[in-house]
């Protein structure tokens, strides 16, 4: 490896090795530098290419009077020291206005000099000096840390009828809020609602979206048209199609009416973004919903052939922003309906941690995701050989140059809706694990500007009055749960996981306190499975255990019942004294499960697993009618008040 190579991938933030969970040191090579280089917009395809970028990036550096970006609190002077002369200064407000920032008698400052930045408001500004540009990240020091409360997690898509409907939608999920809203729970809690892909039957998990900041439109609501299928399993091969035919006969209905006025306002005011999301969906209807298969002409959302489209197709362009109108309006009643049971937060929304990449984010917005590399995980005990997720992920340094707005955009979206936001994998803000998928070479870290990343999420956060959570689950880099600690950011704790070193499961009064606790999540088995071992039998029956590591797995899960009865004084005969005793914990905020309250064993996704288990399709088995005074319910939230997690 060349020392330039080296040199240049330092400055790009790439890890030429990392210590795995198991404490091993995985060092990597040219090939990987070059194919996360090649990602991340550098040119590294010789020697040469690589000097001259190399030359390129120092003199860009050596240029700048300012950082890149710099954070400050709102409404206070700051002064800032250049490291180079200057002479034109502006300030850009984030509202689009400008002016000049006054440099004294001398029409240059020499280096050295201190500019006097203005009270801003919380925003993203930026300061331009000299033509080069400094974002300027207008954020409180922290988000406020909730009261103690408590709320409950289900999966959108199992609420069904009493009949065992169809797929669970958007005035279901009104039901169950208002439902639960009047049992005490303060906030409902989803996997993403995220655009995905509705002309592939297979592409219904809702951490491989389409695109994070347009919605899911497989759960608008239908009324009396609505498509059903029986049984405890979702078959979304008959439904879904089904569900889109629907869609359509509405959507004639709606201009044959003379449409809405409130409606061509929205789409006035989404502008290019909707425009753009619409023509991918559009195009996926004639051509297969991943753009890496249309003709190369069609590739480039700003391309001539995708603009005559757009031009040519201006009803199948409207429908599809008919769907997102439509569905913004569905989950916006679930918002109010949950205000008007007088929850704190409302919904709880998850925003998934990249997006896929060939759907309609990266075709519309592409410029600030990196091609041809994956979000993943280095190699562990499940995973020898490490994971890709087939998700694209931020490009750190498009995103700076972006001044982070896509990144603001993204999570300003989740919070027009929701007042308590789950953003999956958080690790992601200090470093994001990058697998080249076009080279054969293996994966390492990136590191990403955590500081800025947090400061656009509290700038969000501030303005929505929203608090939010972090994922902080896993192999979770040194510094990052305090930097999440200082900006108010609320961690993960499961309690199966709980369990310092494998040592005594951690009590209530040890638990993290800004932090939301559960049991477990959609990713882990149920209270009643895990207790049952029913994951690993799952595991054994597909071959993923062998019959040494079923036995040792049973006996390990024997020993950790075992060891969390003793402490919480819990026993087979329901989720009672579970609840007792996430109440009890100290963390501010607890999330009961619906499954575990109503006693289901199957857990809604086996990770490592995609058609051979029944991942994301289980049904509820109560109706949602039903859960409105549904005595498990009932129970449930007694605990949480006699807790003191309700008023």
């Amino acid at each position: 490896m060349s020392g330039a190579l080296r040199e240049l991938a330092h400055m790009a933030g790439i890890y030429d090795d990392y210590w795995d969970q198991k404490g091993t040191r995985r060092a990597t090579g040219a090939a990987t530098d070059i194919a996360l280089l090649t990602a991340m917009g550098f040119d590294a395809s010789s020697e040469e290419a690589t000097e001259a970028t190399l030359a390129n990036l120092k003199a860009e550096a050596a240029r700048r009077a300012l950082p890149r970006w710099l954070i400050i609190e709102p409404d206070c002077e700051t002064r800032h020291a250049l490291a180079q002369p200057a002479e034109a200064i502006r300030l850009l407000h984030e509202d689009g206005s400008a002016k000049a920032l006054p440099t004294g008698p001398d029409p240059i400052l020499p280096a050295g000099s201190e500019i006097v930045v203005p009270p801003l408001p919380v925003g993203i500004h930026v300061l331009s000096v000299d033509g080069e540009e400094t974002t300027l990240l207008v954020a409180p020091a922290a988000i406020p840390l909730p009261e103690r409360d408590w709320g409950v997690t289900l999966a959108l898509y199992g609420l069904r009828s009493a009949q065992e409907g169809g797929l669970g939608d958007y005035s279901d999920l009104a039901e169950a809020v208002a439902a639960l809203g009047r049992a005490g729970a303060s906030f409902v809690g989803l996997n993403p609602v995220h655009a995905g892909f509705p002309n592939d039957k297979n592409a219904f998990s809702p951490y491989s979206p389409a695109h994070r900041r347009r919605l899911s439109t497989m759960h608008i609501a239908l009324g009396e048209d609505r498509p059903t299928d029986g049984g405890t399993l979702i078959d979304y091969a008959e439904i879904l199609p089904a569900h889109r035919a629907a869609l359509e006969t509405a959507f004639t209905r709606f201009e044959a009416k003379g449409g809405d006025a409130g409606f061509d306002r929205w789409i006035a005011a989404e502008g290019g973004s909707l425009e753009r999301f619409a023509t991918h969906q559009a195009l996926s209807d004639l051509h297969g919903p991943y753009w890496c298969n249309w003709d190369e002409s069609l590739q480039d959302a700003h391309s001539p052939a995708a603009r005559a489209f757009r031009e040519a197709h201006p009803r199948e362009i409207r429908f599809h922003c008919w769907l997102q109108w439509t569905a913004e309006q569905q989950l916006q009643a679930v918002s109010d309906t949950a205000e008007a049971a007088g929850m704190h937060f409302g919904l709880y929304l998850d925003l998934a941690v990249g997006t896929h990449p060939h759907g309609a984010e990266t075709w519309s917005d592409g410029s600030v995701f990196a091609p041809s590399v994956s979000l993943g995980a280095p190699p562990d005990a499940f995973s020898p050989d490490g994971q890709c997720w087939a998700l694209a992920p931020f490009n750190p340094h498009a995103l700076a140059a972006m001044h982070f707005r896509p990144l603001a955009e993204t999570l300003r979206r989740q919070m027009r809706f929701a007042k308590l936001l789950r953003i999956d994998h958080v690790l992601g803000f200090e470093r994001a694990y990058w697998v080249p998928t076009d080279a054969d070479a293996p994966g390492t870290y990136v590191v990403m500007p955590r500081e800025a990343m947090l400061a656009v999420v509290r700038i969000e956060a501030a303005r929505a009055g929203a608090t939010v959570i972090g994922e902080d689950l896993g192999n979770v880099p040194d510094g990052l749960q305090e930097a999440m600690s200082r900006s108010g950011l609320l961690g993960c704790r499961l309690c199966m996981f709980e369990q310092p070193e494998h040592a005594e499961f951690r009590k209530p009064e040890d638990y993290t306190e800004a932090a939301l606790a559960s049991f477990g999540s959609h990713d882990v088995p149920t209270w009643a499975g895990w207790r049952a071992g029913l994951d690993i039998e799952v595991r054994h029956d597909l071959g993923y255990l062998d019959e040494e590591g079923y036995s040792n797995g049973l006996e390990w899960r024997r020993s950790e019942v075992a060891g969390f009865d003793k402490l919480a004084g819990t026993n087979g005969d329901g989720p009672d004294a579970l609840h007792r005793f996430l109440g009890s914990v100290k963390s501010r905020l607890v999330a009961l499960q619906l499954e575990d309250i109503l006693g289901v064993k199957e857990q809604a996704n086996l990770p490592g697993t995609v058609d051979t288990h029944p991942n994301w399709r289980r049904r509820l088995p109560v109706g949602v009618k039903a859960l409105d005074g549904h005595p498990a319910v009932l129970a449930a939230a007694k605990i949480m008040k006699e807790s003191g997690r309700q008023e």
